[in-house]
């Protein structure tokens, strides 16, 4: 998944099944089913057996203006206790946030007369009853009714249709072993894109063809009034589509470049990864200014939502514009191979999150790498977007005087992505973007070791290229990385990754040095990052002050994060203050760059006038350092593999 932390800082098993997975889910699934079965005494533990029969799911995803998904399923019963599930470890959110609570008028009933439902006492995810004897199949239906805390899921002119968030599965077996027949109905005139294969069709209403619950969970649906399908096919390759709804029909507007580059990162990720491990992948794409932003990896297709003008402002849009490859990264690391503890046998087992920093760390990387090598960004975009995750973890991340790295592996568990008052100090999520810099480091250190011979492309290929065409599921260990990383170039990989992934203060610039290129600081934003202040409507737009005063601020002086330790901190602003007054004029951010500059070279503090809780405060901020914005800068004498990396693969 591709991550906006907290505070906005810089986001299946169907023709054979991997041994590894399950010898792992055999341990995992049942001791962790059997904790479940001892705490509430009913829920069954998942087995590898075939759930008998096919579960009928139809969805009316016609009430687009109350945003409310009826559903109905018809599961093939025996008489005696059941329990059916809602899913609640949901993956690529790599932690128990099913929606449960928006499900809503559940009712189950047998040859038309209603049987009585028990919620789970310890699992509100769990709900039992009793098949009577003659019953061979129950009816359920109940509305899901669509989350808007993250932005909307469905409105007038499209939706984003999440199985997992609309189905009710059988509980004691695996997922995979689960058959379902899905169907749904749409507004009238409404197309769509899905991994989902089509049976049938009538009027609004689609069959598809039977599918694992594994599978459907993994393929979702996007949908709208307007919608255009672009084929991005790599000569030779599977296919691959993009498939966009948008907000006006003239939001779909594509120029011949945006369609080349779109393009040339399904030729590049081929390019890099020599396999593919889907029969066909849609690029699911919302361009929309009301459904919720979204980037969520699936085997055979991604969820992907940005601003409506993504085509349109192309020139001034590129933060954020490696969601694509990011999320199409994960087809092949993520989906195909997984950390162990990540895989589970089904959707109510707990996952483990304990190497994400590879999952998600590795996937950041090559999110940024395959947009420049398509051309979506260039080189110098490419080098300012790694300048300011550089930043972070230069002046920006305190924390890490008392958590490791692998310790924010918890935080999808631990904080759910809510909003964090100090984000510098509790961190969020780090094996993103700190995951990132650990594999810049272990491809500069791929390159010195054999002369430039060798390099992290040559890991991914042996890595994740293996198995070409399928797409089940094959784990992996701490071990086994470094088994593969040893097999590209002999070296105690071990002891280097430990020492980024599981050391407090891990050295985690070092990576930019040996690829040729330091972090300065400046008074000028680069381009790319002014490009964060020019755009309100972004998801991610904040104006950053980090790597100066200290301060994140949001729109109308909201200040959204308060560097830990740093001159803001010290004279006690405080993260959801909101500055009045700066230096006795009205707030603005124009006026608060100019005070951060004219208080360079001098001793008096910056006075800013606070509003917390109800009361107005003056703080005297002690900074005289000017405005400060990371850039990368060459260091004379050394190889350039920064370049090398993001160059096109021919």
């Amino acid at each position: 998944m591709f991550s906006l932390p907290a505070n906005g800082s810089p986001l299946a098993a169907s023709r054979k099944f991997s041994r590894v997975a399950v010898a792992v889910a055999l341990v995992l699934g049942s001791a962790v089913a059997s904790a479940q079965e001892s705490r509430s005494g009913k829920v069954p533990a998942p087995q590898d057996v075939p759930y008998p029969g096919t579960v009928a799911i139809h969805v009316d995803a016609s009430d687009t203006r109350q945003g409310i998904y009826r559903v109905h399923e018809t599961v093939p019963v025996k008489p005696g206790p059941f329990t059916l599930l809602y899913p609640q470890w949901i993956p690529g959110d790599h932690s128990p946030t099913g929606p449960v609570a928006m499900l809503a008028g559940l009712r189950i009933e047998a040859s038309g007369k209603p049987l009585k439902w028990t919620r789970d006492k310890y699992d509100v995810y769990a709900f039992h009853l009793d098949v009577p004897e003659g019953v061979s199949s129950l009816d359920v239906t109940f509305q899901y009714l669509s989350d808007r805390s993250g932005g909307f899921e469905m409105t007038d002119r499209m939706l984003d249709l999440e199985w997992n968030k609309v189905a009710l599965y059988p509980a004691g077996h695996y997922s995979r072993r689960i058959t379902f027949a899905p169907s749904v109905s749409l507004p009238a005139g409404w197309q769509f894109g899905s991994a989902l294969e089509t049976a049938s069709q009538s009027g609004g209403t689609t069959t598809f063809k039977p599918v694992t619950f594994n599978n459907l969970v993994d393929s979702p649906i996007y949908a709208g009034r307007y919608f255009k399908r672009v084929d991005l096919t790599p000569p030779g390759g599977a296919p691959v589509h993009l498939d966009i709804v948008a907000d006006a029909p003239k939001y779909l507007a594509m120029t011949p470049h945006q369609v080349q580059v779109h393009r040339n990162l399904a030729v590049q990720a081929t390019k890099l990864f020599g396999s593919h491990h889907y029969d066909h992948y849609d690029f699911l794409f919302s361009l929309s200014d009301e459904l919720g932003g979204n980037g969520l990896e699936h085997h055979q297709s991604s969820e992907n939502g940005l601003g409506a003008d993504y085509f349109t402002a192309w020139d001034d849009a590129a933060p954020g514009r490696d969601l694509l490859a990011h999320e199409y990264t994960h087809s092949w690391n993520g989906k195909f191979r997984r950390g162990a503890d990540l895989w589970t046998p089904n959707f109510n087992v707990p996952m483990g999150d304990s190497l994400l920093w590879v999952y998600e760390g590795q996937t950041q990387y090559w999110g940024f790498v395959l947009t420049a090598r398509a051309g979506m960004w260039t080189p110098e975009q490419f080098r300012d977007a790694l300048a300011m995750v550089a930043a972070n973890y230069d002046r920006n991340r305190e924390g890490f005087q008392w958590r490791t790295l692998e310790d924010t592996t918890n935080d999808p568990t631990a904080a759910r992505r809510a909003a964090l008052p100090y984000r510098s100090w509790q961190m969020s999520e780090e094996y993103y973007s700190a995951g990132q810099m650990v594999w810049l480091a272990v491809d500069a250190k791929l390159r010195a070791l054999t002369h430039d011979h060798k390099s992290l492309d040559d890991f991914a290929r042996a890595f994740f290229g293996v198995d070409n065409g399928s797409y089940v599921t094959k784990t992996y260990t701490f071990d086994d990385v470094v088994a593969a990383l040893d097999g590209v170039a002999k070296y105690d990989w071990a002891s280097f990754l430990r020492q980024r992934v599981d050391t407090l203060d891990p050295p985690l610039l070092d990576g930019l040095a040996g690829t040729g290129w330091k972090l300065v600081y400046t008074e000028q934003e680069s381009p790319y990052e002014k490009q964060y202040d020019s755009r309100p409507e972004s998801p991610r737009h904040l104006y950053n002050f980090t790597w100066s005063i200290g301060l994140t601020m949001a729109d109308k002086g909201l200040v959204n994060d308060v560097r830990w330790g740093g001159p803001a901190f010290k004279a006690g602003v405080s993260t959801g203050a909101t500055i009045v007054a700066v230096n006795g004029q009205d707030y603005s951010k124009d006026v608060l760059k100019q005070a951060i500059s004219a208080a360079k070279g001098n001793q008096t503090p910056i006075d800013l006038l606070l509003k917390y809780q109800g009361g107005y405060r003056h703080v005297a901020v002690d900074y005289h350092g000017g405005l400060q914005y990371p850039h990368l800068e060459r260091i004379e004498g050394t190889p350039d593999y920064l370049d090398q990396i993001i160059a096109a693969r021919k």
